[in-house]
């Protein structure tokens, strides 16, 4: 028996699966805010869950069991562990003086990817949220994604959500682009259903609507009929459908990014932000990777460092070769650093007191450190980096007021670049161009 179609089932082609969304409730976004005098008009996240030990990666200290090596930029100095990123130093900002809060994975997640604390009254809204309801989509491509799928439970998905600003606003998940027969299924059109007839059946519910909407056009109506519109043309143009597809890019570039799920995430990225996107999460390293309560050197060495030397560099050169470094702005961070001590298992504990991130890109002013720690790591000893304070640059760097506030369902006004005891942040001019 055929059980009749409605026009909401029909325009969801697929499932948006990691959030629940249909392609058009995730494409109703409010109107698009003028961006203003933009620097950047796209950010990639490169994701180092778990928390890198910044002595041993960005900030070399005597207390590492790494030597220190050289950059191309003079006085600057990496972990032996980064000798790719060494040489391109000269592309990249380092902040060493970043200083959050939250001692464990849920706490830190959330306080770096909001700049608000846990609060049990209420959820925030993510950076890339915000991004998002600011600027808006760009060439009908998803504004806001994040791949590979989130796999350690709905808590840490929240934390890139977008909370009380809706649904609209939350990111596209995208499957693993590094396992076998990677597809985007909420772009593709089942077997059975040609373009042809996707059109043809367009045309015919415009013709049922028709009585309906003489008695019934409002404007919420008319935004339904826009976002109706842009889901179906998301669906129906190749130009999107291919920022998706991998098997368009040579083996030779996948090979340089890595064919795992890291270096594949970050090549997506670039599809995605090419083609539009606003602002990607490039999520390979899962499972608390770079918690190394264990084993730290032997993991930062065989594994970790490794993989984000190779797959940031691969990122740095190919944005530059596309002519896209300049307006892409890329963050590689996790949500703390190590502490400085060696534990009883040879592994390094969470220590948000102080930490390092590097930037490139996206009217990014590069070569340079920024901050500095103390002998051994413990403590900021110099221009102290707080959450407000990079969120507030990114959205200078992107033409968005970052002094803007939102109120919150419990009648709350939520700065959308909080800092520390409740400020608001201040864009850090010396990393601006």
């Amino acid at each position: 028996m055929n059980h009749p179609r409605t026009r909401r089932d029909f325009i969801s082609a697929g499932s948006l699966g990691f959030l629940g969304l249909t392609l058009q409730n995730y494409l109703a976004a409010a109107e698009a805010k003028a961006p203003g005098k933009a620097k950047a008009n796209s950010v990639i996240l490169f994701w180092l869950e778990g928390g890198p030990s910044h002595i041993d990666t960005f900030d070399p200290k005597p207390n590492s069991n790494f030597k220190p090596i050289s950059t191309n930029v003079a006085g600057v100095q990496f972990s032996e562990l980064l000798p790719q990123l060494a040489k391109r130093m000269d592309k990249m900002a380092v902040v060493r003086s970043m200083h959050t809060r939250g001692n464990d994975h849920p706490q830190a997640t959330h306080y770096v990817i909001t700049g608000h604390e846990i609060n049990p009254a209420m959820q925030f809204p993510s950076v890339g949220s915000i991004i998002n309801k600011e600027l808006g989509p760009r060439n009908a491509v998803p504004a806001h994604v994040l791949v590979p799928k989130w796999d350690r439970g709905r808590q840490y998905e929240d934390y890139f959500r977008a909370s009380f600003l809706g649904g609209d606003y939350d990111p596209m998940c995208i499957p693993d682009p590094a396992k076998p027969g990677f597809q985007v299924t909420d772009l593709s059109l089942p077997k059975s259903v040609s373009e042809a007839s996707v059109e043809s059946r367009g045309a015919f519910l415009k013709a049922v609507d028709r009585r309906y909407r003489a008695m019934n056009e409002t404007a919420e109506h008319t935004n339904m009929d826009a976002f109706s519109a842009q889901a179906m043309k998301m669906i129906l143009t190749p130009a999107v459908r291919d920022a998706f597809d991998l098997s368009k890019e040579p083996e030779k570039l996948k090979e340089k990014y890595g064919k795992d799920s890291i270096g594949q995430s970050c090549l997506l990225a670039r599809r995605l932000v090419e083609a539009g996107s606003r602002f990607v999460t490039a999520a390979g390293y899962h499972g608390t990777s770079w918690d190394t309560h264990s084993d730290n050197d032997k993991s930062h060495k065989d594994r970790l460092c490794p993989t984000l030397d190779r797959t940031l560099s691969a990122l740095i050169d190919d944005l530059s070769e596309r002519g896209l470094l300049e307006t892409t702005l890329v963050i590689a961070m996790g949500e703390f650093g190590r502490t400085p001590a060696i534990n009883p298992n040879l592994g390094r504990d969470h220590w948000p007191n102080c930490w390092s991130l590097a930037l490139t890109g996206g009217g990014i002013k590069t070569g340079q450190v920024l901050g500095s720690t103390d002998e051994k790591g413990y403590n900021v000893a110099s221009r102290v980096v707080t959450m407000g304070d990079l969120y507030a640059t990114v959205f200078k760097l992107m033409g968005i007021d970052h002094t803007r506030e939102y109120m919150s369902p419990i009648g709350r006004p939520i700065k959308i670049a909080n800092s520390l005891e409740d400020r608001t942040g201040e864009p850090v001019t010396e990393l601006m161009a």
